[in-house]
């Protein structure tokens, strides 16, 4: 599925109006059609299989696999509290299958039911190509990873990890920045 932000120019005198309502006629026929998806990020509308089992260039890796932190902000991120203790996403890169790649964790006093996803960008960070995800935390305290992505030299191809706790709406979801 292509997902697509649409911000509208400014109108040209005289042609507001009959131009917005071409312009809402022709994006509401494509997303009726499932062409375009126009909403921010959310696990709820992508699936592991985007990047399972080697789909869209991804590897699979195991739960526990921990990488180099990427060097961007908000990396760790701060999803919420347990019992005291803070869960966590992590964006991680390393060489698996003898690429650099890059990957999603989420660890803390983690539930099953936890999520953990990764957003791939080819067009630095202004939209999402693929999400990887989500995947479910399996059991309590285990962390769990998304598939891992070759990383790029090219500043088009961006990468964020995100999660979102058990039992807390869509809203609370959180990102690291692009990496």
């Amino acid at each position: 599925m292509f997902h697509a932000s649409v911000t509208p120019a400014p109108e040209p005198t005289g042609r507001g109006p009959l131009r917005r309502r071409l312009i809402t006629a022709v994006l509401t026929g494509l997303t009726a059609v499932g062409l375009v998806v126009i909403s921010p990020a959310s696990p709820a509308r992508s699936t592991a299989g985007q990047c399972s089992n080697g789909a869209n260039g991804f590897v699979d890796i195991h739960d526990d696999l921990r990488g180099i932190d990427a060097r961007t902000t908000y990396n760790p991120r701060w999803i919420g509290q347990r019992g005291g203790l803070g869960v966590y996403v992590r964006l991680y890169h390393g060489t698996v299958a003898g690429a650099d790649r890059g990957w999603a964790m989420i660890q803390g006093p983690t539930r099953p039911g936890d999520w953990v996803w990764m957003d791939v960008s080819l067009n630095g960070g202004k939209s999402v190509w693929v999400q990887c995800g989500p995947f479910s935390v399996d059991a309590p305290g285990l962390t769990k990873t998304s598939a891992a992505k070759a990383s790029s030299s090219s500043s088009s191809v961006r990468f964020r990890a995100c999660a979102r706790m058990v039992g807390t709406p869509a809203s609370t979801a959180r990102c690291t920045s692009w990496w």
